[in-house]
């Protein structure tokens, strides 16, 4: 059954980025509890839809307590609601997630922060050929719902990898990310449930990929 997100959800953020005390936080709890429980069903219900062509092994929303302890940022709430999406590891790699927030609305996939092991892994593959993935993310489908590879990266080139390499560019990313922004109408249309299964099903060539790179060794050898 498709879920829509309640405009409440704005309005609500939107106080609370005005408020962002205990104080207010208190009183309006209890209509909190219910827009997170709102938003939980709209969750389940693209769990649900993704679990028709993938494993998502878990899904869930984040809570909206800050953790101030290391951040300038001492406000005690967050003004957002942040989803994520795992799959079924070790087989699958990658994750889905979803941003909702008053005029800052998102989806993004991808490897958001790899392990150390993975990320040199996948440098090595692009070091070797990267072509199979330049052709992945060239396709028109592909770039209709993601456009271009986004993430961090260092500098120049990563310990051991040469800055002249003709696929640099991917070997000096950190994250290997691809981001959907979605204006306040399009959040709250009727078919945003629906867009939101579109797009991360078009990930799946990428994923498919990536998990094929980090389940073998650089010999092709599985490592399950």
């Amino acid at each position: 059954m498709s879920q829509i997100i309640n405009p409440e959800i704005f309005t609500f953020f939107k106080e609370l980025n005005q408020n962002n005390t205990r104080e207010w936080f208190e009183p309006q709890k209890a209509r909190f509890k219910a827009l997170e429980a709102e938003t939980k069903l709209f969750t389940e219900a693209i769990k649900t839809a993704l679990n028709q062509t993938d494993e998502i092994e878990k899904a869930k929303i984040f809570r909206i307590y800050r953790d101030v302890r290391f951040s300038k940022n001492k406000t005690p709430f967050k003004t957002h609601f942040g989803i994520s999406f795992h799959r079924k590891k070790p087989q699958f790699r990658g994750g889905y997630y979803i941003h909702i927030a008053p005029g800052d609305s998102f989806i993004a996939t991808g490897f958001w922060d790899p392990n150390k092991d993975d990320l040199f892994r996948i440098r090595k593959e692009m070091e070797i050929d990267a072509q199979e993935l330049r052709g992945i993310m060239a396709k028109p489908k592909f770039k209709k719902h993601w456009g271009s590879l986004q993430g961090e990266e260092v500098k120049t080139a990563p310990k051991g990898f040469s800055k002249e390499h003709a696929d640099i560019d991917l070997i000096k990313k950190k994250q290997y990310i691809f981001l959907k922004k979605f204006s306040d109408k399009e959040v709250l249309a009727p078919d945003f449930q629906k867009e939101i299964v579109t797009h991360f099903e078009a990930i799946r060539p990428f994923f498919d990929y990536m998990s094929s790179i980090l389940t073998t060794d650089l010999n092709g050898v599985s490592l399950l």
